[in-house]
Protein backbone atom coordinates (compact mmCIF):
# COMPACT_ATOMS: atom_id res chain seq x y z
CA UNK A 1 0.00 0.00 0.00
CA UNK A 2 3.26 2.32 0.62
CA UNK A 3 3.86 1.97 -3.00
CA UNK A 4 0.69 3.19 -4.24
CA UNK A 5 0.91 5.92 -1.88
CA UNK A 6 3.96 6.84 -3.07
CA UNK A 7 2.99 6.45 -6.73
CA UNK A 8 -0.16 8.63 -6.26
CA UNK A 9 1.06 11.74 -4.08
CA UNK A 10 4.57 11.13 -5.22
CA UNK A 11 5.36 9.53 -8.52
CA UNK A 12 9.05 9.05 -7.15
CA UNK A 13 8.53 12.93 -4.73
CA UNK A 14 6.64 14.77 -7.78
CA UNK A 15 2.87 14.76 -8.22
CA UNK A 16 0.73 16.45 -5.44
CA UNK A 17 2.25 19.68 -6.45
CA UNK A 18 0.78 19.76 -9.82
CA UNK A 19 -2.72 20.10 -8.70
CA UNK A 20 -2.93 23.61 -9.53
CA UNK A 21 -6.81 23.50 -9.77
CA UNK A 22 -7.98 20.80 -7.81
CA UNK A 23 -10.91 21.08 -5.59
CA UNK A 24 -10.72 19.65 -2.13
CA UNK A 25 -11.08 16.47 -1.75
CA UNK A 26 -15.07 16.39 -0.22
CA UNK A 27 -15.41 14.81 2.86
CA UNK A 28 -18.07 11.96 2.54
CA UNK A 29 -17.19 9.35 5.33
CA UNK A 30 -19.27 7.27 6.98
CA UNK A 31 -18.81 8.93 10.73
CA UNK A 32 -20.21 5.99 12.53
CA UNK A 33 -17.44 3.52 10.99
CA UNK A 34 -14.72 5.34 11.92
CA UNK A 35 -12.64 3.08 14.55
CA UNK A 36 -10.53 -0.12 12.96
CA UNK A 37 -11.37 0.91 9.12
CA UNK A 38 -8.75 -1.31 7.18
CA UNK A 39 -7.21 0.00 4.16
CA UNK A 40 -9.13 -1.47 0.85
CA UNK A 41 -6.00 -3.25 -0.59
CA UNK A 42 -8.20 -4.28 -3.92
CA UNK A 43 -9.34 -0.41 -4.67
CA UNK A 44 -7.59 0.71 -7.52
CA UNK A 45 -6.85 4.46 -7.04
CA UNK A 46 -5.79 6.08 -10.18
CA UNK A 47 -2.82 8.70 -9.82
CA UNK A 48 -3.53 12.38 -11.12
CA UNK A 49 -2.65 14.18 -13.52
CA UNK A 50 1.27 15.71 -12.97
CA UNK A 51 0.66 18.34 -15.90
CA UNK A 52 4.54 16.92 -17.46
CA UNK A 53 4.85 16.28 -20.59
CA UNK A 54 5.73 13.06 -20.04
CA UNK A 55 3.23 12.12 -17.76
CA UNK A 56 2.11 8.76 -19.61
CA UNK A 57 5.38 7.53 -19.81
CA UNK A 58 5.90 8.37 -16.19
CA UNK A 59 2.74 6.89 -15.16
CA UNK A 60 3.38 3.51 -17.33
CA UNK A 61 6.70 3.03 -15.75
CA UNK A 62 5.48 3.15 -12.41
CA UNK A 63 2.77 0.48 -13.30
CA UNK A 64 5.17 -1.98 -14.27
CA UNK A 65 7.38 -1.27 -11.46
CA UNK A 66 4.49 -2.16 -9.24
CA UNK A 67 4.69 -5.53 -10.59
CA UNK A 68 7.65 -6.45 -9.51
CA UNK A 69 7.86 -8.34 -5.86
CA UNK A 70 11.35 -7.70 -5.55
CA UNK A 71 11.14 -3.98 -6.63
CA UNK A 72 7.84 -3.60 -4.69
CA UNK A 73 9.34 -4.90 -1.65
CA UNK A 74 12.46 -2.77 -1.47
CA UNK A 75 10.68 0.38 -2.10
CA UNK A 76 8.58 -0.50 1.00
CA UNK A 77 11.49 -0.07 2.98
CA UNK A 78 13.31 2.84 1.63
CA UNK A 79 13.04 6.17 2.59
CA UNK A 80 12.66 8.95 0.58
CA UNK A 81 16.57 10.26 0.51
CA UNK A 82 16.98 6.56 -0.84
CA UNK A 83 14.57 7.61 -3.59
CA UNK A 84 15.70 11.14 -4.19
CA UNK A 85 18.92 10.25 -4.45
CA UNK A 86 19.19 7.63 -6.92
CA UNK A 87 19.88 4.72 -4.88
CA UNK A 88 16.55 3.00 -5.43
CA UNK A 89 17.19 3.16 -9.34
CA UNK A 90 20.12 0.50 -8.51
CA UNK A 91 17.52 -2.22 -7.86
CA UNK A 92 16.50 -2.18 -11.27
CA UNK A 93 19.08 -4.33 -11.86
CA UNK A 94 17.63 -7.12 -10.10
CA UNK A 95 13.75 -7.39 -11.18
CA UNK A 96 12.47 -9.57 -13.67
CA UNK A 97 13.14 -10.58 -17.14
CA UNK A 98 9.88 -9.76 -17.92
CA UNK A 99 9.59 -6.30 -16.47
CA UNK A 100 12.64 -5.04 -17.73
CA UNK A 101 11.52 -6.69 -21.29
CA UNK A 102 8.36 -4.12 -20.97
CA UNK A 103 10.12 -1.05 -19.52
CA UNK A 104 12.70 -1.50 -22.71
CA UNK A 105 9.49 -1.25 -25.18
CA UNK A 106 7.98 1.26 -22.98
CA UNK A 107 11.12 3.34 -23.54
CA UNK A 108 11.24 2.81 -27.38
CA UNK A 109 7.66 4.06 -27.62
CA UNK A 110 8.79 7.14 -25.61
CA UNK A 111 11.96 7.63 -27.44
CA UNK A 112 9.77 7.49 -30.95
CA UNK A 113 7.52 10.20 -29.57
CA UNK A 114 9.91 12.56 -28.82
CA UNK A 115 11.15 12.24 -32.35
CA UNK A 116 8.24 12.73 -33.59
CA UNK A 117 7.78 15.85 -31.48
CA UNK A 118 11.07 17.01 -32.35
CA UNK A 119 10.41 16.56 -35.96
CA UNK A 120 7.23 18.42 -35.63
CA UNK A 121 9.35 21.61 -33.97
CA UNK A 122 11.99 21.19 -36.73
CA UNK A 123 9.21 21.93 -39.13
CA UNK A 124 7.11 24.57 -37.25
CA UNK A 125 10.81 26.48 -36.64
CA UNK A 126 12.33 25.62 -40.21
CA UNK A 127 11.63 29.68 -41.24
CA UNK A 128 12.61 31.02 -38.27
CA UNK A 129 15.67 29.37 -36.32
CA UNK A 130 16.12 26.80 -34.09
CA UNK A 131 16.56 26.68 -30.51
CA UNK A 132 18.47 23.25 -29.90
CA UNK A 133 18.36 23.71 -25.89
CA UNK A 134 14.67 23.58 -26.06
CA UNK A 135 14.41 20.69 -28.34
CA UNK A 136 16.55 18.57 -26.09
CA UNK A 137 15.08 19.60 -23.34
CA UNK A 138 12.31 17.01 -24.00
CA UNK A 139 14.95 14.21 -23.26
CA UNK A 140 16.02 15.15 -19.52
CA UNK A 141 14.02 12.31 -18.15
CA UNK A 142 15.51 9.47 -19.99
CA UNK A 143 18.93 8.70 -21.78
CA UNK A 144 18.65 9.38 -25.08
CA UNK A 145 21.87 7.62 -26.34
CA UNK A 146 20.85 4.63 -25.48
CA UNK A 147 16.95 4.59 -27.10
CA UNK A 148 16.51 0.62 -26.87
CA UNK A 149 16.83 -0.49 -23.19
CA UNK A 150 15.81 0.93 -20.04
CA UNK A 151 18.31 1.08 -17.45
CA UNK A 152 18.74 2.34 -13.66
CA UNK A 153 19.99 5.82 -15.11
CA UNK A 154 16.84 6.22 -16.93
CA UNK A 155 14.70 5.75 -13.41
CA UNK A 156 17.36 7.54 -11.77
CA UNK A 157 16.93 10.40 -14.92
CA UNK A 158 12.85 10.32 -14.54
CA UNK A 159 12.69 10.93 -11.08
CA UNK A 160 15.36 13.67 -10.57
CA UNK A 161 13.60 15.82 -13.96
CA UNK A 162 10.05 15.38 -12.51
CA UNK A 163 11.48 16.45 -9.03
CA UNK A 164 13.12 18.92 -10.45
CA UNK A 165 10.11 20.22 -12.78
CA UNK A 166 7.74 19.99 -9.76
CA UNK A 167 9.88 21.88 -7.87
CA UNK A 168 10.26 25.08 -10.16
CA UNK A 169 6.97 24.56 -10.74
CA UNK A 170 6.05 25.67 -6.96
CA UNK A 171 8.24 28.48 -7.34
CA UNK A 172 6.53 29.65 -10.46
CA UNK A 173 3.24 29.18 -9.10
CA UNK A 174 4.31 32.05 -6.36
CA UNK A 175 5.85 34.08 -8.78
CA UNK A 176 3.10 34.25 -11.27
CA UNK A 177 0.80 35.16 -8.53
CA UNK A 178 2.41 37.63 -7.25
CA UNK A 179 2.86 39.12 -10.80
CA UNK A 180 -0.98 38.75 -11.03
CA UNK A 181 -1.32 40.85 -8.18
CA UNK A 182 0.38 43.81 -9.44
CA UNK A 183 -0.72 43.56 -12.72
CA UNK A 184 -4.01 44.16 -11.23
CA UNK A 185 -2.94 47.25 -8.76
CA UNK A 186 -0.80 48.26 -12.36
CA UNK A 187 -4.20 48.27 -14.42
CA UNK A 188 -6.33 49.78 -11.27
CA UNK A 189 -3.67 53.01 -11.41
CA UNK A 190 -3.64 53.36 -14.94
CA UNK A 191 -7.37 53.35 -15.14
CA UNK A 192 -7.45 55.93 -12.62
CA UNK A 193 -5.47 58.68 -14.98
CA UNK A 194 -8.18 58.27 -17.04
CA UNK A 195 -10.59 59.72 -15.06
CA UNK A 196 -11.39 62.84 -13.78
CA UNK A 197 -10.49 64.46 -10.42
CA UNK A 198 -13.87 63.95 -9.37
CA UNK A 199 -14.46 60.39 -10.19
CA UNK A 200 -10.58 59.69 -9.14
CA UNK A 201 -11.74 59.93 -5.90
CA UNK A 202 -15.09 58.56 -6.26
CA UNK A 203 -13.20 55.25 -7.71
CA UNK A 204 -10.84 55.67 -4.83
CA UNK A 205 -13.48 55.26 -2.12
CA UNK A 206 -15.13 52.31 -3.49
CA UNK A 207 -11.70 50.63 -3.84
CA UNK A 208 -11.35 51.58 -0.21
CA UNK A 209 -14.55 50.19 0.48
CA UNK A 210 -14.51 47.21 -0.71
CA UNK A 211 -11.30 46.57 0.96
CA UNK A 212 -12.75 46.94 3.79
CA UNK A 213 -15.71 44.64 3.40
CA UNK A 214 -12.82 42.05 2.41
CA UNK A 215 -11.08 42.16 5.73
CA UNK A 216 -14.03 42.46 7.65
CA UNK A 217 -14.10 38.63 8.01
CA UNK A 218 -14.42 36.69 11.02
CA UNK A 219 -10.74 35.17 12.68
CA UNK A 220 -8.96 32.90 10.78
CA UNK A 221 -7.57 29.84 13.04
CA UNK A 222 -3.91 29.07 12.50
CA UNK A 223 -4.06 26.03 10.11
CA UNK A 224 -3.22 22.80 11.82
CA UNK A 225 -4.18 24.00 15.37
CA UNK A 226 -6.37 21.99 17.76
CA UNK A 227 -8.80 25.62 17.38
CA UNK A 228 -8.59 24.85 13.48
CA UNK A 229 -9.46 21.28 13.96
CA UNK A 230 -11.55 21.49 16.69
CA UNK A 231 -13.88 23.71 14.34
CA UNK A 232 -13.73 21.14 11.02
CA UNK A 233 -14.55 18.36 14.13
CA UNK A 234 -17.50 20.43 15.03
CA UNK A 235 -18.97 22.15 12.00
CA UNK A 236 -18.42 19.57 8.93
CA UNK A 237 -18.00 16.47 10.67
CA UNK A 238 -21.00 17.61 12.59
CA UNK A 239 -19.68 15.68 15.90
CA UNK A 240 -19.05 16.93 19.93
CA UNK A 241 -16.03 19.62 20.31
CA UNK A 242 -15.82 17.99 23.81
CA UNK A 243 -15.25 14.65 22.24
CA UNK A 244 -12.10 15.88 19.96
CA UNK A 245 -9.45 13.05 19.46
CA UNK A 246 -6.94 13.38 17.15
CA UNK A 247 -6.18 9.43 16.41
CA UNK A 248 -10.18 9.69 15.69
CA UNK A 249 -10.01 12.72 13.73
CA UNK A 250 -6.77 11.85 11.46
CA UNK A 251 -9.25 8.28 10.27
CA UNK A 252 -12.37 10.97 9.27
CA UNK A 253 -10.18 12.81 7.46
CA UNK A 254 -7.91 9.91 5.72
CA UNK A 255 -10.51 9.61 3.06
CA UNK A 256 -8.73 6.90 1.30
CA UNK A 257 -8.10 4.45 4.31
CA UNK A 258 -4.32 4.49 3.22
CA UNK A 259 -3.13 5.40 6.39
CA UNK A 260 -1.47 8.73 5.71
CA UNK A 261 -3.28 12.44 5.02
CA UNK A 262 -1.73 13.56 1.48
CA UNK A 263 -1.59 17.14 0.56
CA UNK A 264 -5.18 17.27 -0.97
CA UNK A 265 -7.10 15.69 2.09
CA UNK A 266 -4.87 18.48 4.00
CA UNK A 267 -6.77 21.32 1.60
CA UNK A 268 -9.66 19.98 2.19
CA UNK A 269 -9.14 20.97 6.04
CA UNK A 270 -8.87 24.42 5.33
CA UNK A 271 -12.07 24.96 3.43
CA UNK A 272 -14.25 26.08 6.60
CA UNK A 273 -11.45 28.99 6.96
CA UNK A 274 -11.17 29.78 3.16
CA UNK A 275 -15.24 30.46 3.13
CA UNK A 276 -14.54 32.71 6.08
CA UNK A 277 -12.80 35.12 3.89
CA UNK A 278 -13.94 34.06 0.25
CA UNK A 279 -17.15 33.79 -1.17
CA UNK A 280 -17.36 33.62 -4.62
CA UNK A 281 -20.66 35.93 -4.49
CA UNK A 282 -18.73 39.11 -3.09
CA UNK A 283 -17.10 41.19 -5.91
CA UNK A 284 -13.92 41.63 -3.42
CA UNK A 285 -13.28 38.37 -2.38
CA UNK A 286 -10.69 37.07 -5.24
CA UNK A 287 -10.94 33.23 -6.22
CA UNK A 288 -7.53 33.25 -7.05
CA UNK A 289 -6.34 35.07 -4.02
CA UNK A 290 -8.23 31.70 -2.49
CA UNK A 291 -6.10 29.13 -3.80
CA UNK A 292 -2.98 31.03 -3.32
CA UNK A 293 -4.06 31.07 0.87
CA UNK A 294 -4.85 27.22 0.39
CA UNK A 295 -1.81 26.98 -1.04
CA UNK A 296 -0.14 28.85 1.64
CA UNK A 297 -1.92 27.32 4.36
CA UNK A 298 -1.11 23.63 3.07
CA UNK A 299 2.54 24.58 2.42
CA UNK A 300 2.77 25.91 5.86
CA UNK A 301 1.09 22.73 7.47
CA UNK A 302 3.18 20.42 5.73
CA UNK A 303 6.37 22.40 7.22
CA UNK A 304 5.44 21.71 10.49
CA UNK A 305 4.48 18.33 10.28
CA UNK A 306 5.20 16.49 7.79
CA UNK A 307 9.57 15.61 8.92
CA UNK A 308 10.69 13.53 6.63
CA UNK A 309 9.21 15.43 3.85
CA UNK A 310 7.72 12.84 1.78
CA UNK A 311 4.54 15.24 1.14
CA UNK A 312 2.68 12.30 3.20
CA UNK A 313 1.42 12.55 7.06
CA UNK A 314 1.44 9.54 9.12
CA UNK A 315 -0.33 9.17 11.70
CA UNK A 316 2.15 9.19 13.76
CA UNK A 317 3.67 12.61 12.76
CA UNK A 318 0.21 14.22 13.01
CA UNK A 319 -0.30 12.99 16.92
CA UNK A 320 3.27 14.34 17.82
CA UNK A 321 1.97 17.70 15.89
CA UNK A 322 -0.76 17.58 18.47
CA UNK A 323 1.48 17.30 21.36
CA UNK A 324 3.54 20.52 20.36
CA UNK A 325 2.95 23.87 22.27
CA UNK A 326 1.88 25.42 18.79
CA UNK A 327 -0.91 23.10 18.39
CA UNK A 328 -2.40 24.21 21.77
CA UNK A 329 -1.24 28.25 21.55
CA UNK A 330 -0.62 29.06 18.30
CA UNK A 331 0.56 32.66 16.54
CA UNK A 332 -2.48 34.22 15.27
CA UNK A 333 -2.49 33.31 11.14
CA UNK A 334 -1.80 36.38 8.81
CA UNK A 335 -4.09 36.42 6.06
CA UNK A 336 -2.82 37.61 2.33
CA UNK A 337 -4.40 40.62 2.72
CA UNK A 338 -2.85 41.28 5.71
CA UNK A 339 0.20 40.86 3.74
CA UNK A 340 2.21 43.32 1.81
CA UNK A 341 2.27 41.18 -1.36
CA UNK A 342 4.48 43.68 -3.56
CA UNK A 343 6.91 46.28 -2.91
CA UNK A 344 6.80 50.22 -4.58
CA UNK A 345 9.63 49.10 -5.93
CA UNK A 346 8.98 45.64 -7.48
CA UNK A 347 5.93 47.34 -8.58
CA UNK A 348 7.95 49.43 -10.98
CA UNK A 349 10.16 46.98 -11.78
CA UNK A 350 7.26 45.18 -13.27
CA UNK A 351 5.60 48.10 -14.57
CA UNK A 352 8.99 48.88 -16.66
CA UNK A 353 9.32 45.72 -17.50
CA UNK A 354 5.73 46.02 -18.99
CA UNK A 355 6.35 49.01 -20.70
CA UNK A 356 9.49 47.69 -22.45
CA UNK A 357 7.16 44.88 -23.80
CA UNK A 358 4.60 47.01 -24.59
CA UNK A 359 6.92 48.92 -26.75
CA UNK A 360 8.26 45.42 -28.58
CA UNK A 361 4.81 45.12 -29.22
CA UNK A 362 4.22 48.54 -30.78
CA UNK A 363 7.39 48.49 -32.84
CA UNK A 364 6.42 44.63 -33.76
CA UNK A 365 2.64 45.87 -34.95
CA UNK A 366 3.90 49.08 -36.77
CA UNK A 367 6.52 46.95 -38.37
CA UNK A 368 3.80 44.64 -39.99
CA UNK A 369 1.48 47.49 -40.63
CA UNK A 370 4.22 48.94 -42.75
CA UNK A 371 4.67 45.44 -43.97
CA UNK A 372 0.95 45.50 -44.85
CA UNK A 373 0.53 48.60 -46.74
CA UNK A 374 3.95 47.59 -48.82
CA UNK A 375 1.98 44.71 -50.02
CA UNK A 376 -0.81 46.67 -50.22
CA UNK A 377 1.06 48.90 -53.07
CA UNK A 378 2.84 45.97 -54.51
CA UNK A 379 -0.85 44.80 -55.28
CA UNK A 380 -2.01 47.78 -56.12
CA UNK A 381 0.93 48.06 -58.48
CA UNK A 382 0.59 45.42 -60.15
CA UNK A 383 -2.95 45.20 -60.84
CA UNK A 384 -2.15 48.89 -62.19
CA UNK A 385 0.22 47.21 -64.53
CA UNK A 386 -2.45 44.76 -65.34
CA UNK A 387 -4.64 46.95 -66.08
CA UNK A 388 -2.66 48.95 -68.61
CA UNK A 389 -1.41 45.80 -70.29
CA UNK A 390 -5.38 45.15 -70.70
CA UNK A 391 -6.23 48.56 -71.93
CA UNK A 392 -2.81 48.23 -74.30
CA UNK A 393 -3.92 45.02 -75.43
CA UNK A 394 -7.77 46.83 -76.64
CA UNK A 395 -5.99 49.55 -78.64
CA UNK A 396 -3.76 47.19 -80.30
CA UNK A 397 -6.86 44.81 -81.33
CA UNK A 398 -8.62 47.34 -82.39
CA UNK A 399 -5.83 49.24 -84.60
CA UNK A 400 -5.76 45.77 -86.36
CA UNK A 401 -9.23 45.45 -86.95
CA UNK A 402 -8.81 49.45 -88.24
CA UNK A 403 -6.48 48.20 -90.25
CA UNK A 404 -8.33 44.82 -91.76
CA UNK A 405 -5.84 42.46 -90.02
CA UNK A 406 -7.34 39.31 -88.16
CA UNK A 407 -7.70 39.81 -84.23
CA UNK A 408 -5.17 37.21 -82.84
CA UNK A 409 -6.02 35.23 -79.19
CA UNK A 410 -4.09 35.59 -76.03
CA UNK A 411 -1.10 33.38 -77.49
CA UNK A 412 -0.84 35.56 -80.26
CA UNK A 413 -2.89 32.84 -83.01
CA UNK A 414 -4.62 34.79 -85.37
CA UNK A 415 -8.20 34.48 -85.19
CA UNK A 416 -10.29 34.19 -88.49
CA UNK A 417 -13.96 35.36 -88.89
CA UNK A 418 -15.66 32.61 -90.18
CA UNK A 419 -17.66 33.85 -93.60
CA UNK A 420 -21.16 34.19 -93.86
Amino acid sequence: MRWRIIQVQYCFLLVPCMLTALEAVPIDVDKTKVHNTEPVENARIEPPDTGLYYDEYLKQVIEVLETDPHFREKLQKADIEEIRSGRLSQELDLVSHKVRTRLDELKRQEVGRLRMLIKAKLDALQDTGMNHHLLLKQFEHLNHQNPNTFESRDLDMLIKAATADLEQYDRTRHEEFKKYEMMKEHERREYLKTLSEEKRKEEESKFEEMKRKHEDHPKVNHPGSKDQLKEVWEETDGLDPNDFDPKTFFKLHDVNNDGFLDEQELEALFTRELEKVYNPQNAEDDMIEMEEERLRMREHVMSEIDKNKDRLVTLEEFLRATEKKEFLEPDSWETLDQQQLFTEDELKEYESIIAIQENELRKRAEELQKQKEDLQRQHDHLEAQKQEYHQAVQQLEQKKLQQGIAPSGPAGELKFEPHT
